[in-house]
């Protein structure tokens, strides 16, 4: 599924729709082009519970096998298990099978680096290279497959060597799970029951129609779990998108919190308690309360453009051990430098009883900024066009161009629109301390663009 520009990867892996975009050939010239990629193996191959992820997982290990390099099958498990095993476990690289919080009908290929994190860009384009030329490289005979039972319990192992896990036992918390029909379902569940927790569980089976909900955990499709919160009295929910590897958190009071407001808190704890002075790596479209609380601590904050892929990459680069996405995807380097939901969940309760703090008094405690989101459909040239119209509207105080266009109107509010990199859309973000001024600029904004992809 190359776009205009000939690229196969996008903000995060290879994806399309299965049978349409992302074919059974692209996916054997991908694998033969990985293969050719990582030289030697073991590779470690895991998927997602989509419908379509056993097929693909079958026709990636067969193809890299005969190109002569070994591979380990990890099976059904959350991405960052995977990138965990392969930082962590001797392989020289991994390949996930998903399309995380795509719809249904989509599938994809991430392929991990040997440091347990996706590719570089660098290295996408060196794989689509290969991808282009067919010069794939052959081993004489064929490599091996063997299942690898060993990741979760290990991952497990190491997530919890990083938090308090007596003072989290005294506190017994109630926890409602949201898998929402993903993976995260084969692993969430036991990170509680070794911390202790009472577990309420909802849309625990896997299944990759996600009957439940859609695979992206949002404001609006998570009101299952906050009413069960506030029925069971549990003191906070966690929903996860379809590879287990974000996160959205809900309170006690059955309030559902964005994803970069929660990683602000996060970010809040770590820098005054484990890690004072660390700088924070976040996309340009993060929240502004991820800026103050690391500036009141006294750290530095580094923005890139938007994409685990550009946040884990520069956290390698400096080193940093605290990153996250506005989406609900936090990245703990003392583990892994990529988003991880099962490790957030840590986090959060450690928070929650170091602190000695419900979830409701630790978020109320942030500054007081209102957002927006959105998404509108449209190809890859109206988003374009709709980029350019919203940079030359109004009066403003400065546009960042780093990552499609942010737009400041003062210096508390800003709006941001971008070029989706896995669907056809265009996302649109908005921030202001002031609600009433965010609101008329909310609307006049989604009128330009709505203007501009209905325009001939």
């Amino acid at each position: 599924m190359p776009d205009s520009n000939g690229r196969l990867f996008g903000t995060n892996g290879v994806r399309g729709v299965f049978g349409s975009e992302l074919t059974l050939d692209l996916i054997v010239d991908l694998s033969y082009s990985l293969a050719t990629y990582y030289e030697n193996g073991p590779i470690i191959v895991g998927c997602d519970g989509r419908e379509s992820s056993p097929i693909i997982s079958r026709i990636v290990r067969s193809t890299i096998n005969s190109a002569g390099v070994d591979v380990r099958n990890a099976g059904l498990l959350p991405t960052p298990c995977l990138q965990y095993a392969v930082k962590f476990l001797d392989y020289n690289g991994g390949i996930m099978i998903t399309a995380s919080h795509n719809p249904a009908e989509y599938n994809g290929i991430k392929p991990i680096a040997a440091d347990g994190v996706e590719i570089s860009r660098e290295d996408e384009l060196d794989v689509e290279a290969i991808y282009y030329s067919k010069r794939f490289s052959k081993i004489d005979g064929y490599g091996l497959d063997f299942p690898d039972p060993l990741v979760i319990n290990s991952y497990l192992n190491e997530v919890t060597k990083l938090i308090d896990i007596p003072t989290i036992r005294k506190r017994r918390f109630t926890i409602a799970l949201d898998a929402g029909n993903g993976v995260q379902a084969t692993v969430a569940p036991l990170l509680a029951e070794r911390l202790g927790c009472k577990i309420v569980a909802l849309n625990s089976t896997i299944d990759g129609t996600f009957p439940a909900r859609e695979s992206e955990p949002t404001l609006d499709n998570l009101q299952v779990l906050s009413s069960i919160v506030r029925g069971t009295k549990a003191d906070l929910g966690v929903a996860y998108d379809g590879d287990g590897d974000r996160s959205m958190f809900c309170d006690e009071k059955g309030v559902v919190h964005p994803g970069d407001r929660t990683g602000a808190k996060i970010v809040n704890h770590l820098l005054t308690t484990k890690h004072r002075g660390a700088d924070v790596v976040c996309p340009i479209n993060s929240t502004m309360a991820v800026s103050i609380v690391a500036n009141e601590a006294g750290s530095e904050v580094i923005h890139t453009k938007v994409g685990s892929v550009e946040v884990s990459r520069e956290m390698v680069k400096r080193k940093s051990i605290i990153g996250l996405e506005e989406n609900g995807g936090f990245m703990y380097g003392k583990l892994n430098e990529v988003r991880d939901g099962v490790m957030t969940t840590a986090l959060v309760l450690d928070m929650m009883a170091t602190e000695s703090q419900t979830l409701s008094t630790l978020m109320s405690s942030l500054p007081k900024i209102f957002q927006y989101k959105a998404k509108f459909r449209c190809d890859k040239q109206k988003a374009n066009e709709v980029v350019q119209s919203c940079m030359k509207h109004g009066s403003f105080q400065n546009v960042e161009t780093l990552d499609g266009a942010k737009i400041w109107i003062d210096k508390e509010t800003w709006v941001m629109v971008r070029p989706s990199g896995t669907e056809p859309l265009v996302r649109m973000y908005a921030e202001s301390t002031d609600e009433m001024l965010l609101n008329s600029k909310v609307r006049e904004y989604r009128r330009l663009i709505e203007g501009t992809i209905n325009s001939a």
